[in-house]
């Protein structure tokens, strides 16, 4: 089959790329989703029989004052992309985010549950989603959370660097989530793309699913648990004091989900498999600096 992936440069495009060699993988410089109007002729050129979009507009914070910009990538490119799949039988995998929660349910949320985002990048990201589900009907929706990867500024390299400029940080300890490594999601990816190739009766039903790492924390926690790792690995020679502070603390433009847990157990069920827990992630991380650091 033949594959296109978008999203070259972000963090789970780049997990992506390794595991699809025969793919033709693009990035902002090639097709930019903030001119909608230039895609279709990219896939009438490419002719794809799976498009896995891994681009969009993640800048949460900015999409406050950039709603056109947030809304182009995150729904109008994907309506594109989804009337494509439609009109040629193609498959499409998207994902999409925690933030499509208002994050006050006390659990776990369940692909069931009511979506009700409280700003401007989750209400974009959920009308991609709401695009795709009206257009076609072949397609995978994988919300992720807390995605962290070896390159990218995300939360686990943010306090690696923290580390080692300060000696005290303050960390949001009532926001609770799920890390997820971008390896994790791709592997989960390539399993799925692997039963379109082989046969029709080993897909996995299309719809929405829930892709997260196991093991839900705080970010404090999660940054507790990142300087342990790093330090025990040599990575950082000291251990920050590390401080808890309240969301009304740590004021930002959007608000953020209190509760960004996600249930994972419709996708474990489909693929008769459990998801990995995140640390195996944060250790192949925090291998990998290492590496880099001795070249």
């Amino acid at each position: 089959m033949n594959v296109l992936i978008l999203g070259k440069d972000g963090q789970v495009g780049k997990a992506l790329a390794p595991l699809f060699p025969k793919a033709k993988i693009l990035g902002r410089s090639e097709l930019d989703l903030a001119s909608p109007g230039s895609i279709k002729a990219v896939l009438q050129k490419l002719k794809p029989d799976i498009i896995i979009n891994a681009a969009a507009y993640t800048a949460v914070d900015a999409a406050e004052s950039d709603a056109d910009l947030a809304f182009s990538v995150n729904e109008h490119a994907v309506q594109v992309l989804a009337e494509y799949a439609a009109a040629n039988d193609s498959w499409l995998i998207h994902f999409s985010t925690d933030y499509v929660f208002s994050g006050d349910k006390p659990s776990a949320y369940s692909e069931e549950d009511d979506t009700a985002p409280t700003g401007i990048y989750g209400h974009s990201k959920l009308a991609g989603e709401q695009a795709i589900q009206r257009l076609c009907t072949r397609y995978y929706i994988f919300r992720t959370s807390w995605v962290f990867a070896e390159e990218g500024a995300n939360f686990v390299n943010t306090m690696l660097r923290l580390a080692r400029e300060r000696d005290e940080l303050g960390v949001v300890s009532d926001q609770v989530g799920c890390p997820t490594y971008a390896g994790d999601i791709a592997q989960i990816v390539s399993r799925v793309t692997t039963r379109l190739v082989q046969a029709a009766e080993h897909n996995i039903p299309a719809g929405i699913y829930h892709l997260s790492g196991n093991g839900a924390l705080s970010w404090h926690d999660f940054a507790e648990e990142i300087f342990q790792c790093a330090h025990a690995s040599g990575l950082i020679t000291r251990i920050p004091k590390l401080k808890a502070i309240s969301t009304a603390e740590y004021p930002t433009a959007a608000q953020r989900p209190a509760n960004s847990v996600l249930d994972t157990t419709k996708l474990e069920q489909a693929l008769d498999t459990s998801l990995p827990h995140w640390s195996g992630g944060l250790q192949k991380l925090l291998a990998a600096s290492q590496g880099a650091n001795r070249r």
